[in-house]
């Protein structure tokens, strides 16, 4: 089984920031992984006027389109509701992974990394949630706390954190 780390923090605190700069250096060292991401709103990947959108509105309750270089599944659900990170999680290639990063389900309780930026005006999310493990902040002197305190600005630093909370062992 892959590892799970949720990236826990406020709307507009750059979780997907850290992110596109954490994944690029968790592939150098190695980390096969996968990312999955709650959103908030009704998305669509595939628009109006591209045969899959039109298939899965004609009634397709599930679309997978699929080409040399990717695939994707659209499931339409019958009746809305919140999605289950575990029914997630389920749907992916687990053998292939090391490393599941979670973006958003705040209330789950997969341990976390906690993003915090005062400027924000923002309570730490921290100790509410006894499941964030660490804090990457943009103030790293102002965090009174016995978890590691990270500079969300030190890549290095965030990636050496998460390789440890793996127990990465670089070849």
């Amino acid at each position: 089984m892959p590892r799970l780390l949720g990236i826990s923090a406020w709307s507009g605190t750059g979780k997907t920031t850290l992110l596109k700069k954490l994944i690029p250096a968790l592939n150098e060292q190695g980390v096969r992984l996968a990312v999955i991401k709650h959103a908030h709103h009704k998305f669509d990947v595939d628009h109006p006027g591209k045969d899959s959108y039109e298939l899965r509105k004609a009634g397709a309750h599930q679309m997978l389109i699929a080409s040399d270089q990717r695939w994707a599944l659209m499931v339409d659900k019958v009746e809305p509701q919140e999605p289950q990170l575990c029914d997630l999680i389920s749907k992916l290639d687990l053998a292939q992974l090391d490393l599941v990063l979670v973006e958003g389900f705040k209330r789950e309780s997969i341990p976390k990394l906690e993003l915090h930026r005062p400027s924000l005006g923002k309570p730490l999310i921290y100790p509410e949630d006894e499941n964030i493990i660490a804090i990457a902040t943009d103030s790293p002197d102002h965090i009174i706390t016995d978890l590691p305190v990270l500079d969300m600005a030190d890549i290095e630093a965030v990636l050496a954190f998460v390789l440890n909370y793996m127990d990465w062992q670089c070849d």
